[in-house]
């Protein structure tokens, strides 16, 4: 797999991550607590962070992902 494509990979989840946060606010002002929109979206923020690390984990178990230092 290429090193952008994962890259981007990981990115595309964290911005499904910070979208589905900004939603859960959003609904958490708008709906004042009647609806469970802010439940789902926020349950959707944390399923998909548990993705990414799942992810993650398997990519760095399989050898397809190699964990580097913050300079290296």
């Amino acid at each position: 797999m290429n090193e952008s494509l994962k890259t981007l990979l990981v990115i595309a989840f964290l911005a499904v991550i910070v979208f589905n946060l900004g939603a859960g606010l959003y609904y958490l002002l708008v709906d004042r607590g009647q609806s469970r929109r802010t439940v789902r979206a926020l349950s959707w923020r944390v399923g998909v962070s548990v993705a990414l690390v799942a992810l993650l984990m398997v990519g760095i178990a399989t050898g397809l992902i190699q964990p580097h230092g913050v300079g290296g």
